[in-house]
Parts: structure tokens; C-alpha cells; sequence
């Protein structure tokens, strides 16, 4: 971004400082990328440009490995998922195969809700998270889309 270069870069927030770690990266024009977090201290607007940035340098033919925590950003953007589990692959694939309730329970110790995105054709991954007593705080839920009413 323009408006950072007069800045010196650690008078930078952590998500400017990211920015611009990236920008260095990409004016390299390497033809493999291995981005670690990269989206980490973004707001919203700032990693879905981050990932369309690394979609469209994957389509002029780079190879772009990715590390995510976040699985709805790596289920809208990626073509392929591997799954970590205590530094094995517990799976391989595209998001659909991957990203199932089952075997992200059995990953992360935890349970979740797995549907089609309202908007996109790619999974919605939700963990559920229980209260207490064991029961679910999951109850007619509804998704509101920006074009249109609720679901």
C-alpha cells in the first residue's frame, strides 16, 4: 500500500507490518510461495485480499502453500486441504472431502456443523459449542444474506 511507505516499519501495527511482509514477498516473483499465517492479524477485507492475491498468482501458475487456522478462509480459497493432527496428515483434499464433521471432531477434539455456504460453493464449518450440562447452544439458527432475506 502506497499511504505505508513513508512509514518506518516499526511504527507499523502487527496487520500493516504483515502487509508489507508480504509485499516484499511477492516482488520477489518466486514461483513457489509458503505463506505461515498469513492472514493473521488482518481484518476481514485485508485476508480475503491476501487469499485472492495467492488464488490468482496460483492460476498464472505458482505454487502456493498456505497455513491456516481458520478452515472457512482455507474452505473459500482452497483447491486442496491437508489436515494436521500432532504433526501427521490426518487428511488430504479438496475442501468437501476434508472438511466433514467427522473427521474434524476426531482432529480437533471437538464437535461441528459442516453445511454448504449460503453463498459460495464451498463448505460453512461451525464448531458447536456445548454449555456445561452437555447440551448444544445450537438452535434455529438462521443465515441472513446480504441480497436477499433469511434462510
Amino acid at each position: 500500500s502506497a499511504q505505508l511507505a513513508p512509514r518506518v516499519y516499526p511504527s507499523l501495527s502487527v496487520g500493516e507490518q504483515a502487509r508489507v511482509s508480504l509485499a516484499r514477498v511477492l516482488a520477489q516473483e518466486a514461483p513457489l510461495l509458503l505463506l505461515d499465517e498469513p492472514t493473521a492479524a488482518l481484518d476481514v477485507r485485508h485476508q480475503h485480499l491476501v487469499m485472492d492475491v495467492s488464488r490468482n498468482l496460483a492460476a498464472a501458475g505458482a505454487t502456493i502453500v498456505v497455513i491456516l487456522h481458520d478452515l472457512n478462509l482455507a474452505a473459500a480459497f482452497a483447491d486442496r486441504i491437508v489436515l494436521l493432527r500432532d504433526g501427521m496428515i490426518a487428511g488430504s483434499g479438496a475442501p468437501w472431502e476434508i472438511l466433514n464433521e467427522s473427521l474434524l471432531g476426531s482432529v480437533f477434539e471437538c464437535p461441528f456443523m459442516v453445511s454448504a455456504h449460503p453463498l459460495m460453493s464451498c463448505p460453512l464449518v461451525l464448531p458447536v459449542f456445548g454449555s456445561p450440562d452437555g447440551s448444544s447452544r445450537v438452535a434455529n439458527v438462521s443465515i441472513a444474506s446480504p441480497s436477499g432475506p433469511e434462510r
